[in-house]
């Protein structure tokens, strides 16, 4: 039998039917009626005779499809199907364009945002974003290695920006082990980077401890001009030291005038949690409920069914003069307090942690329990209370407790 040519291929014309030119090897060129040229490799496998595409002549030359013809014939000698790899093949090209890092991501998202606040799983995502998808984005999950992985953070640590690397970092690893989990990926290789990142410096949030220079925060709050509703959410701050975003999201529903408390729903970590309301802080509540009593929201906003600003208790802190960034912040107010309370008024920490909403397991290892020192909190939300008064009389104070 005769090889075949370009010359000979090129010049085939079609005909009524489909005809084929063979070149050896079960090798062939089919002649489509419409003039189309297909290479096809005829073989036997398993005692049953198949045929394989190799594609169309000219986009596969007589060159290529000689080669792939004889890669065809190797893996027969080795008691392959070149038909049943050939599949296989495709099947893991499809398979990696479907779970590519970023598509394996979503999914991992879409679970873990369940159990974190709006707020926090928007700034997870703004990071992969920004920060990660443009590197690893398109990556089959399963090619992602240590070195891709190093330069995505080595990107972002250029800018300066470590605690957002540390962030970056941690969730390629929980989108790696879900990839794991769900069998698209053989191991997590963040591990295999220790070291290599900058460990970020501890910044704390700005917040003030010294007992004089709280009660001239105090005197200020109490003479700020503005809404309200803002100047409300200021005085109360220190009095509750909750997280900013869980008092400006405060509904009057969760608000007990009669047992003087406040329940509500702990957005870090889901749990309930109680605020004993010392005798100021109903006070204050009392004065606001004639403006936004008739509303859902304690603090409503600008915007209809919207709180204040996230950024409102920092703005009023800057118009009183103080720096967010080193001196004095909204969050501030939970470490004023933390200290405060342990080193002034000498609370046990396990009564203050509590009060914080922080998880304190007991010795049983149990959960965190909203109602656990309920007495005794009570009695330090009043102390506490007291206590900010005499500060910001600049009355010289003098712990005292039972």
């Amino acid at each position: 039998m005769n090889s075949l040519s370009d010359t000979t291929i090129k010049n085939a014309k079609p005909k009524d039917k489909p005809y084929k030119m063979f070149d050896g090897g079960g090798l062939y060129v089919e002649v489509s009626p419409a003039g189309g040229k297909l290479w096809r490799l005829k073989y036997r496998f398993g005692g049953k005779e198949k045929r394989l595409s190799f594609g169309a002549y000219p986009a596969v030359s007589l060159k290529d499809a000689r080669e792939r013809r004889d890669e065809a014939k190797k893996m027969l000698a080795n008691g392959k199907d070149p038909g049943a790899v050939k599949q296989a093949s495709k099947a893991a090209i499809k398979e990696a364009s479907i779970n590519t890092f970023e598509a394996v991501a979503r999914e991992w998202f879409e679970a873990w945002s369940a159990g974190v606040s709006p707020a926090t799983a928007s700034r997870q995502w703004a990071n992969l974003e920004r920060n990660v998808f443009p590197i690893l984005g398109g990556i089959p999950v399963s090619e992602v290695r240590s070195k891709t992985v190093l330069d995505t953070l080595r990107a972002v640590e250029v800018r300066g920006i470590c605690n957002t690397v540390l962030k970056a970092k941690t969730a390629v690893s929980q989108i790696m082990r879900y990839a794991v989990q769900t069998d698209r990926a053989e191991n997590d290789p963040v591990p295999n980077l220790k070291g290599a990142i900058k460990k970020p410096v501890a910044r704390h949030m700005a917040s003030l401890t010294d007992t004089v220079e709280v009660g001239a925060l105090l005197r200020g709050i109490d003479q700020y001009q503005g809404q309200p509703e803002v100047c409300a959410a200021l005085k109360l701050a220190p009095l509750l030291f909750v997280r900013i975003g869980e008092l400006r999201a405060a509904r009057w529903a969760d608000i007990d005038f009669e047992r003087a408390q406040w329940r509500y729903t702990v957005s870090k970590t889901k749990t309930d949690h109680l605020v004993p309301l010392a005798r100021q802080a109903v006070e204050i509540l009392r004065g606001l409920y004639p403006i936004s009593g008739g509303k859902e929201l304690v603090f409503p906003g600008l915007v209809s069914g919207k709180p204040i600003s996230n950024s409102t208790i920092n703005q009023a802190l800057r118009r009183l003069g103080y720096d967010t960034q080193t001196e004095m912040t909204g969050h501030g107010f939970r470490a004023m307090a933390r200290t405060l309370l342990s080193e002034e008024l000498h609370y046990p920490p396990e009564v203050i942690e509590h009060q914080l909403a922080h998880r304190v397991p007991d010795v049983l290892g149990a959960a965190y329990n909203r109602t656990k020192f309920i007495k005794q909190r009570r009695e330090m939300m009043q102390a506490w209370a007291n206590y900010l008064d005499k500060l910001k009389a600049g009355a010289e104070v003098i712990p005292l407790r039972a």
